[in-house]
């Protein structure tokens, strides 16, 4: 699975594939343009695998696209009732605000990472702290958005548990992120699990706008 674009000043894409064996996957990205020049991305990874996994993370994603406005707060809980008759999912919230900053908010073990060009190789600007919890079963009940900033060429990368980690000193930043997105899926996949992940580069302000 393969998808990209761009809104506004953000150029993503995302690349996933089922664990062998199966017909789909659990693990689902979501982009949303969510006005005033900010965009949500969210990684849902239905907890195990297979169509119940997938009608978890697929009612999520429903109801993100429905409410996308919303803080990101607002959007987890809505999501944790969205899923309560399901088996749950670990959800990874990060909203570009169209500053030079984001926002993020995970639950559960989506990973979501800033990486910039650094002296030498990428270097990592700034992980988000997930909370544990299973949306839909066992929500923690603090939510704390974080805020973070970010400069115009710095990537975000968001993986679900079917990718291993370890990626960072082997991205090239200077490639697209359709190409970034790709790279990781195809050196850093695990046989075990669905995989899942998203690339998307903060390009800056746009020449010319006011």
């Amino acid at each position: 699975m393969h998808e990209d674009g761009s809104v506004g000043t953000v150029e993503w894409a995302v690349a996933g594939r089922a664990l062998p064996g199966q017909r789909v996957s659990g693990d689902r990205s979501v982009v949303l343009d969510a006005g005033d020049g900010s965009v949500l991305f969210a990684v849902l990874d239905g907890l195990g695998h297979g169509a119940a996994a997938a009608d978890a993370a697929d009612r999520a994603a429903q109801v993100l696209a429905d409410n996308r406005a919303e803080p990101l707060d607002v959007l987890m809980v809505l999501c944790h009732r969205a899923m309560a008759d399901t088996r749950g999912a670990a959800v990874s919230l990060v909203l570009f605000t169209g500053d030079d900053e984001l926002q993020w908010l995970g639950v559960g073990n989506v990973e979501s990472r800033v990486v910039a060009i650094g002296p030498g190789k990428p270097a990592v600007r700034a992980t988000a702290l997930l909370t544990g919890g299973i949306v839909g079963y066992l929500l923690p009940p603090n939510l704390q958005t974080q805020t973070v900033a970010i400069r115009p060429g710095d990537v975000l990368v968001m993986s679900t548990d079917g990718i291993v980690s370890d990626f960072v000193d082997t991205l090239d930043l200077a490639r697209p992120a359709t190409d970034i997105a790709d790279d990781i899926l195809r050196h850093h996949v695990k046989d075990t699990d669905d995989a899942l992940v998203l690339a998307a580069r903060h390009r800056g302000p746009i020449a010319g706008a006011s």
